[in-house]
């Protein structure tokens, strides 16, 4: 075994796997649920005077679609890569790879300079090879083993809350917009298309139990728990 799979296992193995669940809700339930929330639970780090803040990510896809065609396939073990930051701080970029296996989600994350993600969108990845950080390696990877390349822009305005027991965090996502292509990305004045109609898209995540409040607190009557991905949503629009 290489050096390099084998910092990858190891970081592997310390990603905590999670529960997540989606709803997509009306404005209604939204505006019920958030004045439930705001009373029971503190908004999570990055929340605004408003306690929102913008989320704008590149996603990463093969040229046959695989991540798409995956999340609508529902096929259990299955990956994506994205970009992501937040506000208008291009400063602050994550690499992040999404997970998931037997049901239960991960996420391992790396970060990047402004110089970086720029290069990555002029098609430039040889700097990720050179990297020590396994997680930009693997991108590096599959890049050329699988043909992945910058996809669709997602952008939306979050409202996130945390509770420490059962690590949980629930997750109130409003205003889904994307771009097509990647060339905006580091655009912090984008204008993208509407990709979702007045719907939100409520997510609870949490580790190996879901406290009784929580529970309480995210319920929407008559609603069941769903596939709702904002990154299938946006690439409709393709």
């Amino acid at each position: 075994m290489t050096a390099t799979a084998a910092m990858m296992i190891k970081s592997l193995k310390e990603v905590t796997l999670r529960h997540e669940f989606k709803h997509q809700i009306s404005p209604g339930e939204d505006l019920v649920l958030s004045q439930r929330l705001r009373k029971l639970f503190l908004h999570d780090k990055y929340a605004g005077p408003g306690g929102s803040y913008r989320i704008t990510s590149l996603y990463f896809d093969t040229p046959y679609d695989s991540a798409y065609k995956e999340k609508l396939d529902g096929v259990d073990n299955r990956e994506k890569f994205r970009l992501r930051y937040y506000g208008t701080d291009t400063s602050f970029i994550r690499l992040e790879k999404k997970f998931k296996r037997k049901g239960l989600c991960g996420k391992r994350s790396a970060s990047l300079i402004q110089d970086q993600a720029e290069k990555i969108l002029r098609g430039d990845y040889e700097f990720l090879l050179k990297s020590a950080d396994p997680l930009l390696i693997e991108l590096y990877s599959k890049i050329r083993g699988k043909g992945l390349r910058p996809k669709t822009i997602v952008c939306y305005d979050r409202e996130a809350f945390v509770y420490a027991p059962g690590n949980v965090r629930i997750t109130l996502d409003r205003n889904l917009y994307t771009g097509l292509g990647s060339i905006d990305f580091l655009n912090t004045e984008i204008k993208g298309i509407k990709a979702m109609d007045s719907s939100r898209v409520l997510e609870v995540k949490y580790d190996e139990f879901l406290p009784e409040l929580v529970r309480m607190a995210v319920q929407v009557p008559g609603r069941q728990a769903g596939a709702c991905s904002k990154y299938a949503l946006c690439r409709r629009f393709d």
